[in-house]
Formats: structure tokens, sequence, C-alpha cells
């Protein structure tokens, strides 16, 4: 059985900055996307960020665009999100996915991704 596991998460003050990690069990498996969601209490889970296996392509939501960068570790089937000028906002649980088929009509949709970790929370203070 397949796991991602998740680690990095916590409390940081507004502004502030955050690593979060995400490595798989299966470094056998060729990930062709992976990513991040976030869902804050009391709303829906919304994509974040996502990279695909080369790493070139990257995409993410409007929201965090020029303050959070996605990166990958094939060789560890690890994906990275560093977190920069954090705002309260951002506080939420994050949610690392990822799937070994990439379609870039449904990226930024949670159902395109088969595998997801148990989630990290993050919290920003004002």
């Amino acid at each position: 059985q397949v796991q991602l596991v998740e680690s990095g998460g916590g409390l940081v003050q507004a502004g502030g900055s955050l690593r979060l990690s995400c490595a798989a069990s299966a470094r056998a498996f060729r990930w062709s996307v992976m990513g991040w969601f976030r869902q804050a209490p009391g709303k829906e889970r919304e994509f974040v960020a996502a990279i695909t296996w080369s790493g070139e392509t990257t995409f993410y939501a409007a929201s965090v665009k020029g303050r959070f960068t996605i990166s990958r570790d094939n060789a560890n089937s690890a994906v990275y999100l560093q977190m920069n000028s954090l705002k309260p906002a951002d506080t939420a649980v994050y949610y690392c996915a990822a799937d070994k088929v990439f379609n870039e009509a449904t990226h930024r949709n949670s159902a395109a991704y088969g595998y997801w970790g148990q989630g990290t929370q993050v919290t920003v203070s004002s």
C-alpha cells in the first residue's frame, strides 16, 4: 500500500515561512504529477500547487502565486512546498497528493489524484 507522509507544518507568525515535505513510500512509482491541496475549517479542499514529473512545469493557485514554490525530488519520490510571506488566510490543513497520470485539464481538481497524505496543520497567527 502506497503511503504519502507530510511533515513541516506548524505555527508561524504572519510574514514568516515554512517548508512542507512529502515523501511517498513507493519510490518505484513514476508520479506523473504531485501536488498540494489545503482545507481550512468549514471550507472545501482547495488546490494550492502542482508539479509534473520533469519538474519543469508548475501550477499555482492565484492566492499563493509569487509566495509559494513547489519542487520535487524524483529519486526520493518527494515533493516540497516552500511557503513565504505567510498570511493568516493560509491557515489550513495541507495535504500532499500524487497520481501516476497527469491531465492538464483536471490537475486542479482533487478527484484527479489517487493518492493522498494524512495532512499537516499550518497555522499563521496575525
